[in-house]
């Protein structure tokens, strides 16, 4: 069965500011490669529809979606935090981001793809109940794993975390929820500085430290990761699919390779496999040194597809 790869042109549009490493370059990237390399050739192409404000309260204080609402700039930026800005396409990006999430959750649980990547923009992990940061307006896979409980007939949603950086918002949102696991890697010492101690007991985070490399990794996963997943028996995995782990990326220091986003890949998948009929969605987080963010995707849907 062919992988869904769901896509919108807002992606293209929202922009912080010259220089900044979240930029539209980094979707294009990942296209470009995934053409070039004649990936896209064995996927279903989707556009993603705006998520609707029923579906971001889920997962959002509806204050603070409002509130965001009212900050869009007719013109330059409106910044959030230090780092996080808005110009006037952030929300619309923001909404199909979130959409995106939600299509692929549907198109997954109907069986029309096994798997989805979703190569959209701005990230979503930072983003807590109430509040924008580190890049993140709306939490795209928080959404994606409510739509998924709430409309999908799935009872039980794995949450797989590899950024370099701690999803806060994600683990903010799901703390103590018993039909979600977040499993999570992540540089110690690293924004947003959380994840040393859990939430609660639905949370597998897993610090590493700067330069330990792939044996650390690999350490974390099958010690720590792949007894939570075989216990909790996931009927859909979600990954936070952030690539700024990668030794080319200045973001962090943990230094993995292609490689390693295969190998990480293939573990989730066996589970999957196991317990979730092989149903998987892919939301892009970080990565922001273009070359190793795209062939990293590029190692990590071909997994999806089956194809390593």
């Amino acid at each position: 069965m062919l992988s869904a790869y769901v896509t919108h042109p807002s992606s293209l549009l929202h922009e912080m500011g010259p220089g900044h490493p979240e930029c539209p370059a980094r979707c294009s990237a990942i296209h470009d490669y995934l053409l070039s390399h004649s990936i896209l050739d064995l996927m279903v192409p989707y556009t993603a529809p705006a998520a609707t404000l029923a579906q971001v309260h889920r997962v959002h204080d509806a204050l603070y979606v409002a509130e965001l609402m009212a900050s869009v700039p007719a013109e330059g930026y409106h910044h959030v935090d230090p780092d996080t800005a808005m110009n006037c396409h952030t929300l619309d990006a923001a909404w199909h981001a979130a959409g995106a999430a939600v299509l692929a959750a549907e198109i997954v649980a109907r069986g029309e793809a096994a798997s989805a990547f979703c190569n959209v923009r701005p990230p979503g992990h930072h983003a807590t109940r109430h509040e924008a940061m580190g890049f993140c307006f709306f939490n795209n896979v928080a959404v994606g794993i409510a739509h998924a409980l709430a409309e999908c007939g799935v009872s039980r949603v794995a949450l797989v975390d590899f950024d370099v950086h701690h999803g806060n918002g994600s683990e903010d949102i799901f703390a103590n929820d018993e039909r979600v696991l977040m499993v999570s890697t992540f540089q110690r010492g690293l924004y947003p500085m959380s994840g040393e101690e859990a939430l609660g007991p639905n949370s597998c985070n897993v610090p590493l430290e700067p330069r330990s490399g792939r044996d650390a990794l690999r350490d974390a996963v099958t010690r720590h990761w792949l007894p939570a997943l075989e216990d909790f028996r996931p009927e859909m995995i979600f990954f936070s699919a952030g690539f700024d782990a990668h030794r080319e990326d200045d973001m962090g220091r943990l230094g993995w390779v292609e490689a390693d986003y295969t190998w990480i890949t293939q573990q989730v998948m066996g589970v999957a496999a196991r317990h979730s009929r092989g149903r998987i969605v892919s939301l892009l987080e970080g990565g922001y040194a273009l070359s190793a963010l795209a062939r990293s995707v590029a190692a990590h849907v071909r997994v999806l597809m089956g194809a390593d």
